[in-house]
């Protein structure tokens, strides 16, 4: 069985890795350099490239904590990254590959945060047979609440109800690039007080990749009689939106502000996105489920997806040799 060449990402592959990552069947825009690195201080970046010769095949996001590389535990989602002519016994070969690269590097263990296939622009699940070849163990499983637009969906009455309060009450929705109001009037306060935590992203953050990104990260408020009470930043892809962030001023909703918003940008909006990706109502690692926020995304006509997590010994490569017949 022949080889790939596997390297470590270095700066002057930037454009070579940008043009690849833009041409894959299953990439965004969280794979662009230029996201990855904003958060460059926080993560030890370990990206790796495979080579055929001098061309790229695939690539993995990844970073690196001791003896482990993660596929990137920035990013929401990951894997391996390859382009629409791959074929399954490449990849077998590509993650036996990558596997000794890393074993020979003193890594013990890589983990893989896979990315739901709404994301694939083709299907892209062989990553996952070499998984289950190699004996990865499954660490975690996140549900994902989904509305497909190519099907069927109703929002329930409760919701609809909602909606018409909002009408009642004069709310209206500004699409704007004011980040900075949602975050210190909204959602850091709520974060704080319902998690002790901050947000992932600071606002400074949020602004330089929506400057960075300004098609993919769009940014939506709610005013109540010219003052914030809602807001939501999504994150667009090619097939999905998403809500990166959702946050509103009253734990009740009582002015049916996120009921109103997301009827808005579910109906309107992304309409023709083929996906609405409500993200998980997980926590502890896909243990517990939180009943009302799952309830209140369903009851917009989502349904469940999973999101699976991988963590498999870098020894195990062997187990990927003598499996073709």
């Amino acid at each position: 069985m022949r080889n790939y060449t596997v390297r470590k990402y270095q700066a002057e592959d930037y454009l070579n890795w940008n043009a690849f990552v833009a041409n894959a069947k299953n990439a965004t825009f969280l794979f662009h350099r230029d996201f990855m690195e904003y958060h460059s201080d926080r993560f030890r970046d370990y990206s790796l490239v495979v080579l055929d010769g001098e061309n790229w095949i695939a690539v993995l996001p990844a970073n690196v904590v001791g003896d482990t590389v993660f596929s990137h535990q920035g990013l929401t989602y990951g894997g391996i990254v390859c382009d629409v002519k791959l074929k399954q016994s490449m990849m077998l070969l590509i993650v036996k590959n990558i596997m000794q690269y890393l074993e020979t590097a003193g890594i013990q263990k890589l983990h893989f945060k896979m990315m739901p296939s709404i994301y694939f622009d083709y299907p892209s699940d062989e990553l996952n047979y070499a998984l289950f070849l190699a004996d990865a163990k499954l660490t975690r499983r996140d549900a994902l609440s989904v509305i497909d637009n190519s099907r069927p969906h109703k929002i329930s009455r409760a919701r609809r109800a909602c909606v018409r309060r909002g009408q009642q009450l004069g709310l209206t929705i500004k699409e704007e690039p004011n980040f900075r109001l949602f975050w210190d009037e909204i959602l850091i306060p709520n974060i704080s007080a319902k998690h002790d935590a901050k947000p992932v992203h600071t606002v400074e953050e949020i602004e330089k990749l929506h400057r960075l990104f300004p098609e993919n990260i769009r940014h939506f408020n709610v005013y109540f009689e010219g003052k914030i009470v809602a807001g939501t930043t999504i994150f667009i892809s090619k097939n999905v939106a998403h809500p990166q962030y959702v946050s509103g001023q009253n734990e009740k909703n009582e002015l049916g502000s996120l009921d109103f918003l997301y009827s808005h940008l579910i109906l309107e909006v992304f309409k023709d996105k083929r996906f609405f990706d409500f993200g998980i109502s997980n926590e502890e690692n896909g243990r517990k489920l939180n009943e009302g926020l799952i309830f209140w995304k369903e009851s917009f006509g989502a349904r469940t997806l999973t999101q699976d997590f991988y963590e498999i010994a870098t020894s195990n490569y062997d187990k990927l040799e003598n499996v073709l017949i």
